[in-house]
């Protein structure tokens, strides 16, 4: 009777090891794979029409490629006020400014340290350069720079763009450009220390000193 026990029991064993299944082998309609539940006999059933991923509705083709057309426009997708320009400022100097410094001469502090230089946005050919031409740069890259599109969402790309362009005319504004009525501030006077020639150096207090402090 011991002996049937121990005859049944491996015969139970082999037969749970025989329905064993892997986990690479699951009851699952393969990708592409051939289904008799529809007519077509496809497992993989076409989008809806219309259907968009979320996060994937470009309407505003300008506004996520910075082209018209296949070229770059010239106008901000967006009107341009102090929020856009202080938060194209924040994004200018955290991705921007190490390579094209705060200044915009290209001169920040990669290139400083052996990355190629990249071109001062206050040449000509960049100041004339129109707006969407920095957003697909910045969305596509560039010769050495790489695409930022992952880094920085379209709308703060514009932003980036529009501070661009303000810090390109504050490094090259002229008194044209100040609107009618409007006084042009003169230029703050450069500080000198002391001794310069610019104010009388300030002499330090004779010592008291002695030499001998145990006098």
């Amino acid at each position: 009777m011991a002996n049937l026990c121990k005859f049944l029991g491996l015969g139970l064993l082999l037969i749970l090891a025989g329905c064993r299944q892997e986990m690479y082998d699951q009851p699952k309609v393969k990708p592409l794979g051939e289904s008799d539940f529809y007519s077509d006999l496809r497992s993989a059933r076409p989008q809806v029409d219309g259907t968009v991923a979320r996060g994937q509705l470009h309407e505003d083709t300008y506004l996520y490629t910075g082209k018209i057309n296949g070229n770059p426009g010239d106008y901000m997708p967006f009107p341009v006020t102090e929020e856009v320009l202080a938060r194209g400022h924040e994004r200018f100097n955290i991705y921007c400014a190490p390579c094209h410094s705060r200044t915009g001469d290209g001169n920040g502090m990669v290139p400083q340290r052996g990355l190629k230089h990249p071109p001062t946005y206050h040449q000509d050919r960049l100041r004339k350069a129109p707006l969407g031409y920095f957003f697909d740069v910045m969305t596509n890259g560039f010769g050495v720079m790489p695409d930022y599109s992952a880094q920085i969402q379209p709308r703060d790309r514009w932003c980036i763009v529009a501070y661009i362009r303000a810090l390109q005319l504050s490094q090259n504004a002229t008194s044209a450009d100040v609107a009618a009525g409007e006084k042009v501030p003169s230029a703050p006077k450069m500080f000198k220390e002391p001794g310069s020639g610019a104010t009388p150096a300030t002499p330090l207090p004779a010592s008291s000193y002695t030499g001998d402090e145990t006098k």
